[in-house]
């Protein structure tokens, strides 16, 4: 699995270098620092510039409980030469969730802590349930409410702590707890950049830095009402992109973003969740359904599978979209699409749509 996936990212790095050469963008390689509103220091060298962008991306946030050297880095997990029997994830997130279905699947013994009550909060919480058993399903102990509060040993084996005393045996500790921005050592300060260490550098609609106009951030580094997903990132580089070289004429529109959890089966959201809707003061109609039984999840035997579809009442625009099944995270962008350019349920269900795809169950979710 390992080898497959470095078939995938090993040549990135090399190809993405020749191609900026070819559109003559020039490529140094350090870590710079600011030094003054449009100047930085790289090395030996000095750089300065009319416009800069920031698009650092993110790195795992620190963790402070005794111990915490021992966890490993999601990177790092995607190293991994072979799996230990027994892996222990921090944090209820995308990450976790996903790695530990994969180490599940690989023969590995994988538990999940997450400090809160509710894991995956950003996602519709009654498919949230529903995954958990799911996760539970293919032998991942999921333990929601329990505290990490620090990590005994080393070398081939670890102790768990958490707030109510409870200790967890692992032979591999993995950091899932949440991503910062990776700021550190650019001296924003010395820009007069404003920025919260956790969340971003300050900015306007148009990307540009609140307190130093040559300055523009995207993606993680910038704090910004995105979710931060790869294609946000991309979307809010395009536009500070657009506005770097032709002046502050685009701003992002985040409008029905997607988001997936990559498990078996996937979880997938787009627009608003119900809680959501109904505090805009929206009248609405939710269709909520499992959907264990229908033939997208009968043929590939996926026991775990639902719907829940947010309506306008009265229009029938599709106001949010919340999907648990196989190939959730490609019908998912169908119901983008829709929340984007507020199409509405009959525009949906009188669509001709290929069957026996799994798209073509959209038209019975509306």
């Amino acid at each position: 699995l390992m080898a497959f996936k470095r078939s995938f990212t090993e040549p990135v790095p090399k190809a993405l270098e020749h191609s900026l050469a070819e559109s003559g963008v020039a490529t140094l390689h350090g870590r710079p620092r600011f030094t003054g509103p449009a100047t930085l220091q790289l090395g030996e060298d000095v750089l300065e510039a009319e416009r800069i962008a920031i698009a650092v991306g993110a790195r795992p946030r620190t963790l402070t409980f005794p111990g915490a050297e021992h966890a490993i880095s999601s990177a790092e997990f995607l190293d991994l030469e072979a799996l230990p029997g027994r892996i222990l994830f921090i944090g209820g997130g995308y990450v976790s969730f996903e790695f530990a279905h994969i180490a599940a699947r690989a023969g590995a013994s994988a538990t999940i802590l997450h400090r809160h009550p509710r894991a995956l909060p950003h996602f519709d919480p009654d498919l949230v349930d529903k995954l958990i058993e799911a996760t539970r399903g293919a032998g991942v102990d999921v333990e929601l409410g329990q505290e990490v509060t620090g990590i005994e040993g080393g070398g081939a084996s670890f102790s768990v702590l958490t707030a109510d005393a409870r200790r967890y045996e692992a032979d591999l500790v993995v950091h899932g707890a949440g991503r910062v921005p990776e700021l550190d050592g650019l001296e924003l300060k010395a820009a007069g950049i404003r920025y919260d260490p956790a969340l971003g550098i300050e900015v306007e609609d148009h990307l540009r830095s609140t307190t130093n106009p040559r300055v523009y951030a995207a993606g993680d580094a910038a704090d910004t009402p995105g979710w931060p997903l790869t294609p946000v990132a991309v979307h809010e580089a395009h536009t500070a992109a657009a506005n770097l070289i032709r002046g502050d004429t685009r701003v992002p529109d985040y409008t029905g973003t997607p988001s997936v959890v990559f498990t078996t089966p996937n979880l997938a959201r787009a627009g608003l969740l119900e809680r959501e809707a109904r505090a805009q003061g929206r009248e609405v109609t939710v269709r909520h359904q499992d959907t264990h039984g229908w033939y997208s999840a009968r043929r590939v035997a996926q026991p775990a599978a639902a719907h829940k579809i947010i309506e306008d009442a009265e229009t029938g625009e599709i106001l949010g979209a919340h999907l648990l099944g196989d190939r959730a995270g490609d019908v998912i962008d169908m119901f983008a699409l829709a929340i984007r350019h507020k199409l509405t349920a009959k525009d949906l269900k009188t669509s001709i749509l290929v069957h026996p795809a799994d798209a073509s169950d959209v038209a019975y979710m509306v």
